[in-house]
């Protein structure tokens, strides 16, 4: 018998008569005081992805992390705010049992937008920087040992988590080759899900260790499904970086190759720090 991937665990749905889901979130994904927030935005996206009136494939998804996720049973909402002819938009929302007979709890919501693709002209100016092969490069063990961590396989070729945290981080340049652990073939929830494996850029940038959360985090899949089959189980480029640091929130961009070079994703948040 197949065990089921820890991922596909944890975004299952049961749909109801109503058009809700619902589910039960596991502790595959559990950061310290929540889950990691790839796993929620994995999670949002398959509210889209197995709704019976989805149009086409995602292009984009942006989820606003609202307030703190419980784990536990949780009620999913999705639905489909206008459809046009090779478009369709959705909002979608995650809510929590309330404690002790309290209403119900919005943690977490987000919009997603689905098209049908056609064949066009294409092209790329983000091409995917020069590094040595994933094979090439030693699997790394994250200090932290939160569940979530052990859920990817992470081959840092620059900017990984400072070694000291004495403050003198010069940059915020992060790539490193990465995968789930165990070996999971990519779909777009699993690439959406890898889009946030990027650490705070504020610790690597300072070297000092400080309180962080994403607010608000948007992907951009430039890959279609056809695309993501090809690659299988195998690594995937990640390069991440921030732009300005200023009044408590900072913003970091990430992108997403396959081991053949086509991006298959960029990725834009917000992120919170205290001092």
């Amino acid at each position: 018998m197949t065990s089921v991937h820890p991922l596909d665990d944890t975004i299952a749905l049961q749909w109801q008569p109503d058009g809700t889901a619902t589910g039960r979130y596991p502790a595959h994904y559990w950061n310290m005081i929540g889950p990691f927030g790839g796993s929620t935005a994995a999670l949002l996206l398959n509210g889209v992805m197995g709704h019976p009136e989805r149009l086409g494939e995602p292009i984009s998804l942006t989820v606003n992390y609202a307030g703190p996720v419980d784990q536990g049973p949780f009620e999913l909402r999705a639905r489909p705010v206008r459809t046009n002819r090779s478009t369709q938009h959705w909002i979608v929302e995650l809510w929590h049992p309330g404690a002790d007979g309290a209403a119900p709890a919005l943690s977490t919501t987000a919009t997603v937008v689905t098209a049908k693709r056609r064949p066009t002209w294409e092209a790329s100016d983000a091409p995917m920087p020069a590094v040595p092969d994933a094979d090439a490069v030693p699997r790394a063990w994250r200090p932290v040992q939160v569940p979530w961590l052990d859920r990817y396989e992470f081959r840092p070729i620059v900017g990984d988590i400072p070694a000291t945290w004495d403050g003198s981080g010069e940059h915020s340049l992060s790539q490193l080759w990465m995968r789930d652990d165990p070996p999971r073939p990519l779909d777009f929830c699993g690439l959406a899900a890898l889009c946030d494996v990027f650490f705070p850029r504020v610790w690597l940038r300072r070297a000092h260790r400080v309180p962080a959360g994403t607010v608000s985090m948007t992907v951009y899949f430039h890959a279609d499904g056809r695309l993501l089959r090809t690659c299988g189980t195998d690594c995937v480029l990640g390069e991440a970086r921030a732009q300005a640091y200023r009044h408590g929130f900072f913003d970091q961009s990430g992108l997403v190759w396959n081991r053949q070079g086509m991006l298959l994703a960029s990725t834009h948040q917000i992120v919170y720090f205290k001092e």
